[in-house]
């Protein structure tokens, strides 16, 4: 993403939920029970992504109460894929449901391996039948685009409380970038804000999600 060039609908999805990051260590993961992983994540959908506005499609269909937010129990690659395709199922399934956050706590915490997993997802879109029906957007605790350094704050862009895999609808994602002025344009604004935010500012808002985790607190 380096420069932040326009991308072509197929990568679109993947830089534009725009987020933050609070690693959280894979050994508290494990004292975690679900309704604390979907807050800290539902935490950052909510003072992150939309509270700082860098979608500007997600908080209609949070409001609408239209996001699904799934924890995986899967502790290898394989019932990971079983995981992700039972929830592809269920969006042909509801179409009440119009995306899906797939969180993957106990796995992929490695970016490589992380990265790797993409493409037996994409995978399994094809085989699926599903290729150009939905997308798979990605976020991980140590995102980093081709080109950019660990610490360059346009990696925060793509970085999650725990590495996610997000299902989009391909149409509904067109219609959203058709219907908003200058679509084109979100990745780039929303560089430019972390840049005038700065790293102690992003520290905070990151501790916010911490104490969302660390406290029990569930919303």
């Amino acid at each position: 993403m380096g420069g932040y060039a326009l991308y072509p609908l197929s990568e679109f999805p993947r830089c534009l939920l725009s987020c933050l990051v609070f690693h959280i260590d894979i050994g508290e993961q494990l004292e975690y029970d679900d309704s604390q992983v979907v807050a800290a994540v539902r935490h950052w959908v909510e003072s992150l992504v939309i509270g700082l506005n860098l979608c500007p499609f997600a908080k209609r269909e949070l409001v609408k109460d239209r996001v699904r937010f799934s924890v995986a129990k899967a502790s290898t690659e394989e019932s990971l894929l079983q995981a992700l395709e039972l929830e592809l199922e269920m969006l042909n399934d509801n179409a009440e449901i119009e995306t899906t956050l797939l969180i993957l706590p106990l796995m992929l915490q490695d970016f490589d391996d992380y990265n790797q997993f993409l493409n037996y997802s994409d995978g399994l879109l094809q085989q699926m039948g599903l290729e150009g029906v939905y997308q798979i957007a990605s976020f991980h605790p140590n995102y980093q685009f081709g080109g950019t350094e660990v610490d360059d704050v346009e990696n925060y862009t793509n970085r999650s409380p725990y590495p996610i895999l997000h299902l989009l609808r391909e149409e509904s994602l067109e219609r959203a970038i058709e219907d908003y002025p200058d679509a084109g344009e979100i990745p780039s604004q929303n560089i430019a804000l972390m840049e005038s935010l700065g790293a102690e500012r992003l520290k905070a808002l990151l501790g916010a999600c911490a104490n969302v985790v660390n406290s029990g607190s569930l919303q």
